[in-house]
């Protein structure tokens, strides 16, 4: 295969040739060669295929939220070439049994290339679990969320000590319970589509309470020497704890969703029910703090925490509505959007997606575009945004937080040479590829 006339992320037109999976050359005025695919990118920004390393793709055991095949495909379709299973599944990934049966799953229905996470509880078994082909520990819940999989400090930090033993990063759920405002959920909650409901779970779940999770998850996961990575990170606070930890030498990251980077409180009465996640959604004063540390280069990771939940769950009362929303097809597309408007540079969306997510977790081959590198990339056309539809969207869920938004949705996906996702750019019929994924791992 061979791509004349791409734009990359930082504006440079080149000529790029795929062979045997992996980019074998980068320049300009490359000629095909007899039998070789030639597609004409002009006009066409060539960018590496997401990293998505926070995804629920719900198997097993809750298959009629997600599959691997309908997530898989959700993915392929908005430009994410790898993705990374976290372990509340059912059963949950905490020994090796249970992983090595969901990396077999996986490797026979995913479109796209995968990393799988091993859990935490009080009864796993970290020796089988750690000597696996994992790619990392955790979700490692410090609060309880879908799974109820919370565990105690002092586990955290045996269990940050047993993978920093082997090399494995630790990403963690930062939230600290005793710091819910349990009053928040008192007295009339208001309907499922109504602001007073996504503002009570907001109140409910508070900002300090995660910030003082992140402080302390850094301090125990340095002083046990391990490399740590702080999930779906909602507030600026969380975000300057990472940076302050860093910046003293700690081997931490931290991730960012879009939900808290592009929703707030303001879209309660929109969302109801719908806007429930953890954490949740924070004022707008926060989220747009949270958009200019992207901006600023202060967010290591944009992730998803893609939390596929239905229809039919999701409008349940406050209560009992499943925290989560998917997001894996949308993620490449917002962002592209705020580069197209001028609000984020083309760059910077890379670096979030792609490259610093293949440097944290130890990804060599992925994340750019270079020669030897994994043929992961995605061609989007800039210039041409289209309407967010759930129905138009693959997720098993049927529903998506930004209906009638706008988005840059990619026309080509690759994954290690072979096309996953072709979008004809004028009549919008799609094709997919065979399940073909690999563990990255």
């Amino acid at each position: 295969m061979l791509l004349t006339g791409a734009e990359l992320a930082d504006g440079r037109v080149r000529d790029v040739r795929v062979r045997d999976g992996t980019f074998t050359e980068v320049g300009k005025g490359l000629d095909p060669v007899a039998g070789e695919r030639a597609i004409d990118a002009r006009g066409r920004h060539l960018l590496p295929g997401a990293l998505d390393v926070h995804v629920h793709f719900r198997e097993p055991g809750a298959s009629h939220k997600e599959t691997w095949a309908t997530g898989s495909r959700s993915a392929a379709a908005g430009g994410v070439t790898t993705v990374v299973d976290q372990p509340n599944t059912e059963p949950p990934t905490v020994d090796g049994d249970a992983l090595a049966a969901k990396i077999e799953h996986a490797a026979e229905h995913s479109l796209v290339d995968f990393g799988i996470n091993g859990g935490v509880t009080a009864d796993w078994d970290p020796d089988s679990l750690l000597d696996g082909d994992l790619l990392a520990l955790g979700e490692v819940f410090l609060a309880d969320s879908t799974g109820e999989m919370g565990i105690a400090v002092d586990l955290f930090g045996k269990a940050v000590e047993a993978a920093a033993a082997r090399d494995v990063p630790v990403t963690v759920h930062a939230e600290d319970e005793t710091l819910f405002d349990e009053s928040a959920l008192e007295g009339d909650l208001g309907g499922v589509g109504t602001a007073a409901t996504v503002d009570a779970w907001s109140a409910f779940r508070t900002a300090e309470a995660e910030a003082v999770a992140v402080e302390r998850a850094v301090e125990v996961g340095t002083d046990a020497g391990g490399q740590l990575h702080i999930a779906h990170t909602s507030t600026p606070e969380g975000v300057d704890v990472v940076r302050a930890a860093a910046d003293e030498g700690a081997d931490v990251s931290c991730e960012v969703t879009p939900h808290h980077l592009f929703l707030s409180r303001e879209n309660a009465g929109r969302l109801g029910t719908f806007g429930r996640m953890n954490p949740p959604l924070r004022s707008e004063e926060r989220r747009a703090a949270m958009f200019e540390r992207l901006r600023a280069g202060e967010i290591d990771v944009v992730a998803t925490d893609h939390a596929p939940h239905t229809v039919a769950e999701k409008t349940a009362g406050l209560t009992d509505a499943p925290s989560g929303v998917p997001g894996v097809e949308t993620l490449y597309p917002l962002l592209l959007e705020a580069v197209r408007k001028g609000d984020l540079s083309l760059e910077r969306v890379r670096d979030v997606v792609a490259a610093n997510p293949a440097e944290i977790f130890g990804l060599e081959r992925k994340g750019t575009i270079a020669e030897g590198a994994d043929a992961d990339f995605v061609l989007v056309d800039l210039t041409n945004p289209r309407e967010i539809e759930a129905s138009a969207l693959h997720s098993n869920c049927g529903w998506t937080p930004y209906e009638g938004w706008q988005g840059v949705f990619p026309e080509l996906t690759v994954v290690r040479g072979e096309v996953v996702y072709d979008r004809d750019p004028v009549t919008g019929a799609a094709a997919f590829g065979e399940p073909a994924g690999e563990n990255v791992r």
